[in-house]
């Protein structure tokens, strides 16, 4: 008989949720009847659709606000959605499998009535929660505490853990003191047939000589406040050759069109909005470095950044902070900034390529390389398959022995 998978995922939309959709893709390319559970976004309003053969069901979602009260308006509306959605699903499509891709820990509640009629919980493990709950509200107040005991109970109620990296694995085997048979490292790397370089277009340098990307989320702990500061402190070195394009969405981008404006550097940076597809690609190609400023913080120092990979796929050098999972993704392909003299440090490597295109190229291959040969999406595929497998035979003990 067909397995049925549905993936639940809160964070973002799919398919803009990159990690979420390959995945999806992934298990019905495998058999799978794949059904996929997420948040409505501005590009995505349709409650259902069915996109390339994976069902999409897509619940409100209240506009993000911050703060605790923001914080439990949006993770108590989501979970509200998350269990009167699934129940439909479940009853008009049905499911063997529930996916929870994290942040929140919470939808293991989703998942917990549906374990007695022998359906099995993955957990997808995309962020270390308490971790992030203390980059953006920096407090170990009643929130972390929950956060903390949300991801205990995650780890025990899950059939296997799927983590982006070895860094997660290690916390689900210590913190969540799961048996390392039942953790699966499934990183997020790019899909080479789809995502790949494509023809430079000399108008998206803006008329300047070189171009700086950016891909990514745009919340409190992405850095883009530090790439405007760095942007400032390149045009007040006397660069005015060097245009930033940032591409993506998230809480923080009204701000930070706000704080371009205010530091007069309109002419200098532009934001795009959220972009898939060719136009994503034609920025990249275009960029003669790309960049990865998050700010360093515990959590970023553990999590792994697809963008990395993804500029890595295109051939492209990188500046970013000396962060761990960063460091171990790129490698010899990127350049490193010190976590302490975050933006003299930061403008300068970036100016230092710029001036160096021999170093541009070479770096470019290296990275090239190491997702062609280790990181590509096809090498995590793999893990993920043979999680749901682990999944469908029987957890072992959830207790390290």
């Amino acid at each position: 008989m067909t397995r049925k998978a549905l993936i639940i995922v809160e964070n973002l939309s799919v398919p803009y949720d990159t990690r979420v959709w390959k995945e999806a893709q992934c298990l019905r390319d495998s058999g799978y009847a794949t059904t996929v559970l997420c948040p409505k976004g501005k590009k995505t309003e349709k409650g259902y659709e069915c996109l390339e053969g994976v069902h999409i069901y897509r619940h409100p979602m209240p506009r993000e606000m911050g703060g605790a009260v923001g914080y439990i308006l949006e993770y108590g509306s989501a979970l509200f959605w998350e269990v009167l959605f699934s129940w439909w699903i479940f009853l008009r499509r049905g499911f063997d499998a529930i996916q929870g891709c994290n942040p929140p820990d919470d939808i293991f509640l989703v998942a917990l009535p549906f374990k007695l009629f022998g359906v099995k919980y993955i957990f997808d493990q995309h962020d270390a929660s308490p971790e992030l709950y203390l980059s953006k509200y920096g407090r170990k107040g009643l929130l972390y505490r929950l956060q903390t005991w949300l991801e205990k109970a995650t780890y025990r109620c899950a059939d296997v853990v799927m983590s982006t990296n070895e860094s997660f694995k290690n916390l689900a085997i210590s913190r969540g003191q799961r048996d390392p048979r039942h953790v699966f490292v499934v990183r997020n790397g790019p899909e080479l047939r789809t995502f790949k370089a494509v023809s430079a277009i000399d108008e998206l340098k803006h008329g300047k000589s070189y171009l700086v990307g950016y891909v990514g989320n745009m919340g409190d702990q992405d850095g883009l406040d530090i790439l405007l500061s760095v942007a400032s402190r390149i045009k007040e070195a006397g660069r005015a050759d060097i245009h930033f394009t940032c591409v993506g969405g998230g809480p923080a981008l009204p701000e930070l069109r706000k704080m371009a404006r205010e530091q007069g550097l309109d002419e200098m940076v532009n934001f795009t909005g959220r972009l898939v597809g060719r136009p994503l690609l034609e920025i990249l190609s275009t960029a003669d470095v790309c960049v990865s400023p998050d700010t360093p913080c515990q959590v970023n120092d553990i999590s792994t950044m697809i963008k990395i990979m993804e500029y890595m796929a295109l051939g492209k050098p990188i500046v970013q902070f000396d962060l761990k999972e960063g460091r171990f993704s790129a490698g010899a392909a990127s350049l490193y900034a010190s976590n302490d003299n975050m933006v003299a440090d930061f403008a300068a490597k970036i100016v230092w390529l710029m001036d160096h295109p021999e170093e541009r190229k070479k770096m470019g291959e290296f990275g090239r390389r190491r997702v062609e040969e280790e990181l590509a999406w096809e090498y995590s595929a793999k893990n993920l398959l043979a999680a749901y497998e682990r999944a469908f035979r029987g957890r072992g003990g959830s207790k390290v022995r």
